[in-house]
């Protein structure tokens, strides 16, 4: 069971590139790894670090002013290949929430296979983050999955954002697909008592 998933408030680390792929997000030579631990280690890693390892000053995961569980990216996030092992890293390195105008399906779905939410909002709601952001890095933005609500603090506006019911359930309740299984146990075998 992973922590139940009810209400975020965190300030936000922005990302406001548009069509940020997988190979981006974790480089294919990173994918040797088939755990989940230790891909936050190089999310990003082509724009964090130089060719010598050392860090870039320019990248906002170097920068000490920007800090929190939520990435606030550009439009259509994590495009390209279907490797899990994006999301890994995104949930690796402590994100929780992912707010963008547009995600690529299949990235969506690893995201909330790994329990961060991704959360889409209008264009005009993203680039109000990415303006109160810039304004203030200390902006905080709450993110309440019951109410499927995501909220700029620093401006009070607030959208709705959808969810499928079943992950929703998921994020709720800390339970992977395999754990919602077993919680239901005793449901699946009342009902194929009832079959006999």
């Amino acid at each position: 069971m992973k922590e139940k998933f009810s209400t975020i408030t965190s300030t936000c680390v922005p990302l406001p590139m548009e069509n940020v792929d997988t190979d981006q997000i974790i480089p294919a030579r990173f994918l040797k790894a088939t755990s989940r631990e230790g891909f936050g280690d190089n999310l990003f890693r082509d724009w964090r670090y130089d060719k010598a390892g050392n860090p870039r000053p320019d990248f906002v995961l170097n920068n000490p002013a920007y800090s929190g569980c939520i990435l606030v990216a550009g439009k259509n996030f994590g495009s390209g290949s279907s490797r899990e092992h994006a999301a890994w890293a995104i949930h690796d390195y402590g994100f929780r929430v992912v707010i963008s105008s547009f995600f690529a399906d299949i990235h969506k779905q690893n995201e909330l296979n790994c329990f961060v939410l991704p959360v889409t909002v209008s264009e005009e709601f993203l680039a109000e983050l990415f303006a109160s952001i810039a304004a203030d890095n200390r902006t905080e933005v709450r993110v309440d999955l019951p109410s499927q609500t995501v909220t700029n603090l620093a401006t009070g506006r607030t959208e709705k954002f959808d969810i499928n019911p079943y992950k929703k359930q998921c994020l709720s309740e800390g339970l992977d697909d395999v754990e919602y299984l077993l919680s239901r146990r005793s449901d699946t075998e009342a009902w194929e008592s009832s079959r006999k």
